[in-house]
């Protein structure tokens, strides 16, 4: 979509040609091709535990590993559902890594 640059009104395609005009001050110009920029973006990342990330520096709890059978496992909180509905708990094993949730 394109505006007028004197009078700031839309421009409007006449039926015969590519040609774009202004329907008050009569002010012309030729369409050109518009290149859209796509940006691409990407999901947020939910596994905020790789490898080696900060595990010390997150709190433990003594839980039983539903894997291994090891009774250690960090744990973090994510909002992965609308926000009037509870917050997700998941639990990583200290030992095997074995991840798992509890939807409380």
């Amino acid at each position: 979509m394109k505006f007028c640059p004197t009078c700031e009104v839309r421009l409007k395609k006449s039926e015969a040609s590519s040609v774009l005009s202004c329907p008050k001050c009569g002010h012309s110009e030729n369409e050109s091709k518009i290149v859209k920029k796509v940006e691409e973006t990407t999901k947020p990342d939910l596994n905020v535990l790789d490898d080696g990330d900060g595990k010390e520096a997150l709190p433990t709890i003594q839980i039983e590993c539903e894997k291994c059978g090891n009774n250690q496992a960090v744990w973090w909180m994510l909002q992965t559902r609308s926000a009037d509905e509870p917050t997700t708990q998941f639990y990583r094993c200290t030992k095997c890594s074995y991840t798992w949730r509890n939807y409380a």
